[in-house]
């Protein structure tokens, strides 16, 4: 159950990873059309370059619209095991006939009834019933008669008619579990900033095995983030609340509540993990010191711009688990200050400098109150800094550069030979990994190269770090080696070794 909510994380973060650029369209272009922008800033209202903008914003603006079968289609895709193509299509008939069975029985059982929206629910309950059919029947053999039905075209027919069944299913389900819902998240609402310091503090901590992706999109897509009326039209999720009121020009006043679930992260990421970098350096000898530079620098630059922390966290996580855990602790107590003095940001992807400019910045102060992040940032920081800097002095932990050299800061290489390197260094891996035997499947996030392995005694953990990673984690006879942006390079060239298709 554990791998497969790993895997099932790991397929959502294909559509996820859609949402930043998505976010820059709809950020910018609801921005700068808006009427409030045009009041404030006369020398946009030129007629092509509002053309522009508002042709961003309606870009933007259907991604988010259509997200639930977005991540149904990711789902189909990332689990699929072959012909994920044919997949994908299942996902879209299967979803697409899901909503249109359930919302046909709403018209005719009830017409004056509230509209069904079963959200990323309904998309991860679809998505995996047409994956699952897939792998199942891909290379099906029908009687000859019905040959032509036969292999990857029966996978969309055999979902169509089960879409049906999970439609009805819905009208008669769906109703009492979104009053549960919204009864669960009226609870953390009741909670007040209590409830937002345990989203925050349990989302981080599961960060450290990558389950993360379990939690939040609960919260950014379902009734669990809120539900709000937002220009005529009832909006449910705490991220699409956020980007309808983005695009609303009529909005004023602060952004909703449900900013609480993203503005939380702006401290911890732009200010208290960078800090928490420049303690680990510090606590360098000062004859390694200058070789370590360009790791920390690199490390907490891409914490800071775009908001993605593992290759910093996963510099601790191994060698000191207590001090992730006091990390998380400090991270959910950012959402709660965040939440107490009103900050209301909502962010695409991450908590990095672009979020924040696009969505705390551009939008206004009066709308975010994104003034009052730089205080608490400021004093994220030192918290950050200080903790770290007592923590590994105290408790001798061998951060990098601290009984950590092991691991490899590499060099810049002439670009001729990058290639050459990633598949000798990929050759290795494999090795490390038991061999091309031992190895079930090979995928990859931002930073993590993720291999299910049949057997986890044969691989050699420690050999990984002679290649730059920065740690490996075992998880239910699967590993995860953080490699960096490297990550998908080694996926696909160890999947080209293993002739494996992706």
């Amino acid at each position: 159950m554990f791998k497969k909510l790993q895997q099932i994380g790991k397929a959502f973060m294909l559509p996820i990873a859609m949402l930043p650029a998505a976010g820059l369209l709809l950020g910018i272009g609801g921005a700068f059309s808006s009427s409030a922008t045009i009041a404030a800033y006369p020398f946009l209202n030129i007629g092509w370059l509002q053309t522009i903008f508002k042709v961003m914003n309606a870009a933007g603006s259907i991604v988010f619209s259509n997200l639930s079968l977005l991540l149904c289609v990711g789902l189909c895709i990332g689990l699929a095991k072959k012909d994920k193509g044919v997949a994908a299509l299942a996902g879209v008939v299967g979803y697409l006939v899901m909503t249109g069975t359930t919302s046909a029985i709403l018209a005719i059982a009830n017409p004056k009834g509230n509209a069904i929206d079963t959200g990323v629910i309904g998309a991860l309950v679809m998505g995996l019933i047409a994956v699952n059919l897939h792998n199942k029947y891909h290379d099906i053999q029908l009687p000859d008669v019905l040959g032509f039905f036969g292999g990857s075209r029966f996978v969309p027919i055999i979902t169509v008619v089960c879409a049906i069944f999970v439609g009805a299913a819905f009208y008669i389900v769906w109703p009492p579990i979104q009053q549960l819902l919204l009864a669960a998240g009226h609870a953390i609402s009741s909670a007040g900033v209590i409830g937002t310091f345990f989203y925050g503090f349990l989302m981080r901590l599961c960060g450290a095995v990558g389950l993360h992706h379990m939690i939040y999109p609960m919260f950014w897509y379902t009734e669990l983030g809120g539900v709000e009326k937002v220009a005529g039209k009832e909006v449910v999720g705490a991220q699409k609340i956020f980007f309808a009121q983005l695009a609303d020009p009529h909005h004023t006043g602060l952004f909703t509540s449900g900013t609480k679930y993203f503005a939380g992260r702006f401290a911890t990421m732009m200010f208290g993990l960078p800090a928490a970098a420049l303690a680990m350096y510090h606590s360098v000898d000062k004859s390694k010191r200058k070789k370590y530079a360009g790791l920390f620098l690199g490390v907490a630059l891409t914490s800071f711009i775009t908001g993605i922390t593992e290759p910093l966290e996963y510099m601790f996580l191994f060698v000191s688990p207590v001090l992730y855990v006091v990390h998380s602790f400090y991270d959910g107590l950012s959402f709660l200050v965040a939440d107490l003095l009103k900050i209301r940001i909502g962010n695409t992807f991450s908590g990095g400098f672009i979020d924040f400019f696009l969505f705390g910045i551009m939008q206004g102060n009066a709308k975010t109150n994104w003034l009052l992040v730089l205080p608490v940032g400021a004093a994220w920081a030192c918290l950050y800094y200080f903790t770290f800097r007592f923590a590994i002095a105290k408790f001798n932990i061998a951060t990098p550069g601290r009984g950590g050299d092991d691991i490899v800061v590499n060099e810049p290489t002439p670009k001729e030979n990058k290639n050459t390197e990633l598949e000798e260094n990929a050759v290795k891996i494999i090795e490390y990994l038991g061999g091309a035997d031992n190895i079930e499947d090979v995928d990859a996030c931002a930073t993590r190269l993720r291999v299910g392995v049949k057997d986890s005694k044969k691989v050699q953990k420690d050999k990984f770090k002679t290649l730059g990673a920065i740690g490996v984690l075992e998880v239910d006879n699967g590993i995860q080696a953080i490699f960096g942006a490297k990550a998908i390079l080694y996926k696909t060239v160890i999947l080209d070794l293993l002739g494996m298709d992706d």
